[in-house]
C-alpha cells in the first residue's frame, strides 16, 4: 500500500462534521496568519481569486468526473 492510498483511507472515514470542522480550522489559521502579517490583505483581489480557482480545480474534476472504482 503507498503512501497515499492509507491517507486516502483515512479520509474516507471523516464524516461531514469532521471536513467542516478541519475546514473552520484552516480558516482561523489564515486570520491569524493576516493578524500577524497585515501586508498580506495588501495583495490584489485578483491573487486571490486566481488562487481560489486554483485550489477548487482538483475538487471539481473529481466531483464532476467518472468514478473508476
Amino acid at each position: 500500500m503507498s503512501l497515499y492510498e492509507g491517507l486516502d483511507q483515512r479520509a474516507r472515514r471523516l464524516g461531514i462534521i469532521d471536513t467542516k470542522l478541519a475546514q473552520g480550522a484552516a480558516i482561523f489559521f489564515a486570520l491569524v496568519i493576516v493578524k500577524l502579517v497585515p501586508e498580506v490583505l495588501d495583495v490584489g483581489v485578483w491573487w486571490f481569486a486566481a488562487l481560489a480557482v486554483a485550489c477548487a480545480f482538483k475538487p471539481i474534476l473529481t466531483f464532476l468526473g467518472d468514478r473508476q472504482t
